[in-house]
């Protein structure tokens, strides 16, 4: 990354990020790396209280400077081993292989398992001159964080409202000298006047022009009749707009939020908890709810953090699961299933047995094509590809690489996700389109001019047959279908399931079920290879390839 650090980051990859370092996401980090999650928070740096002298109503931190609070919990954060960096994250999107890939204002990305979007909020203020300006002294919002700094002052209340009666009744509470400028609202009926008149609340007609100020102080506003009525301080409503830009690409985008049915500002709709309508994607804080104080803006934080972590355990324990049903078995390259892993992948489905056994090293092959396939294709001209079963990606890369354009697809979302990195290395991730398929289920779309299946085998059910048919069926005119499978069980394996089949080159093709006078067969045998046994010593493997062209 090429982001200013407080800490450098050590990972590309986390359990969670966290965008926005305010009270929420700092306090989320904080309960996330406690809960010995690897956390990382992006911060712009640009807090709502910044202008605030001091945060207010905040239990054992009360008076603490806004930029104090926000160090302190920096540090506490990486105490734990959370790590912060400078930086405006613009976009957020679901990756293919799951988890989410954060885009920065420099370029730069982060991906994640979950998201926890604290980014707050934008208070779009009345366009008087001036009150930008003093926004955060003497221009307030809110009487709980500020009221008792200005108590029995002079207070106007800016109208710009239906709500502008309630906040002017509101702020008596703190001072028996207010008045309400009704500016460009006409709205005020009878009974509200009554209620104003009760509480001694002045009303001043006329629109206001801009603030008076003395010796950098506010000591009153000016009317467009040129009269100045004095106040030291001046209550307004902005209009509370979510920071919630990034989370666009994820189709989660504002919703409108009322107060007596009258429109404050938007936000990012969630649950209690912050979760959004999109799994793995929270919000806290002021971007979920406009009228969070820190305090508040603190206590959602940490009840999405912890929302977060049992979604997680959640998805490890499925995962410890799926793991557990081939956890004393191989692949079909090293040696068989037991029958009692087998009996319990039965029970599984096939993207969570193969998410299972990838998660179970960075690298599971040897990242170079297959034989069979370089042999095979060799001479053909380059045109379109279809990889059924891709795996890591070698084959897809190889064949890239050869000027083919590729279709690759694999049931795991784990192997494609190292795949696209693999061709990104590799400079041909735009030669290869990654599609997740379970091809019992669903098959990539199109015709080809080589369609490939090396050792198209699973432990669970799948209907091999039915996959080889739409594979062939895949196939242009003047096309290739190559496959290539095991022929029995490597020489060191003695523990067989009894009902593996593994079909001759004739069976494979008698089962494609091909329209005579349409198909010509190019290689059609068995070949023994030497592989690399479990001990290390060396052992054989049979395999079989048949290579049939579509010729009409």
């Amino acid at each position: 990354m090429t982001v200013q650090r407080e800490q450098a980051a050590q990972q590309v990859r986390y359990d969670v990020v966290v965008v926005g370092g305010g009270a929420a996401g700092l306090s989320g980090a904080l309960t996330l790396a406690r809960a010995r999650r690897s956390v990382l928070v992006i911060d712009a740096g640009r807090p709502r209280n910044a202008p605030a002298a001091h945060v207010h109503g905040y239990l054992a931190r009360e008076g603490a400077p806004p930029a104090e609070l926000l160090a302190e919990g920096r540090a506490e954060v990486t105490g734990y081993g959370g790590e912060i960096v400078t930086g405006s994250v613009v976009t957020a999107e679901r990756m293919d292989a799951g988890g989410f890939r954060v885009v920065l204002e420099d370029g730069a990305m982060v991906e994640a398992d979950r998201l926890l979007v604290t980014t707050g909020l934008v208070d779009e203020l009345p366009e008087v001159p001036g009150v930008a300006e003093r926004w955060g002294r003497e221009v307030l919002h809110c009487p709980y964080c500020h009221g008792w700094e200005v108590r029995d002052r002079p207070i106007g209340v800016l109208a710009t409202g239906p709500l502008a009666v309630h906040q002017a009744l509101l702020w008596r509470q703190w001072s028996t000298n207010v008045t309400l400028f009704l500016h460009t609202w006409t709205g005020v009926g009878e009974e509200e006047y009554e209620q104003l008149a009760a509480r001694d609340i002045a009303v001043v007609d006329g629109q206001v022009t801009g603030l008076e100020i003395t010796g950098d102080r506010l000591t009153g506003v000016t009317l467009a009749d040129s009269r100045t009525v004095g106040c030291e301080a001046l209550v307004v409503a902005p209009l509370f707009t979510a920071r919630g830009g990034l989370l666009a690409g994820l189709g989660l985008e504002p919703t409108e939020q009322e107060r007596d049915g009258h429109v404050i500002g938007s936000c990012i709709a969630a649950d209690p908890t912050g979760a959004t309508a999109v799994p793995g994607v929270w919000v806290a804080g002021n971007v979920a709810n406009l009228t969070e104080q820190v305090i508040g803006a603190a206590g959602a934080g940490v009840r999405a953090a912890a929302a977060i972590n049992a979604d997680l355990v959640a998805e490890d324990t499925r995962r410890a699961v799926a793991h557990r049903a081939v956890a004393h078995s191989r692949t079909w390259e090293d040696t068989s299933m037991t029958e009692d892993a087998k009996s319990g992948a039965e029970l599984k489905s096939g993207a969570e047995l193969w998410d299972a056994r990838y998660a179970e090293s960075d690298r599971i092959w040897s990242g170079n094509p297959n034989a069979a396939l370089v042999r095979e294709t060799t001479g053909l001209k380059p045109g379109r590809a279809l990889d059924l079963g891709c795996g890591e990606g070698a084959d897809a890369i190889w064949l890239a690489q050869q000027g083919w354009r590729v279709t690759a697809t694999d049931i795991s979302g784990i192997a494609l996700g190292r795949a696209a990195g693999h061709a990104a290395e590799a400079g041909v991730a735009d030669r290869i389109d990654w599609q997740r398929h379970d091809l019992g289920e669903s098959f990539p779309e199109g015709e080809f001019d080589l369609v490939s299946a090396q050792f198209l085998h699973s432990w669970g059910e799948m209907p091999r047959e039915k996959i080889l048919r739409a594979a062939a069926e895949a196939v242009a005119p003047g096309g290739v279908l190559l496959i290539v499978g095991h022929a029995g069980y490597p020489s060191w394996e003695h523990n067989h399931p009894v009902d593996v089949p593994f079909p001759t080159p004739d069976e494979v093709l008698e089962a494609l079920e091909l329209p005579d006078g349409q198909w010509e067969v190019l290689v059609s045998e068995e070949h023994e290879r030497i592989q690399t046994r479990p001990d290390g010593q060396p052992g054989t493997r049979t395999d079989n390839t048949l290579k049939v062209r579509r010729t009409g």
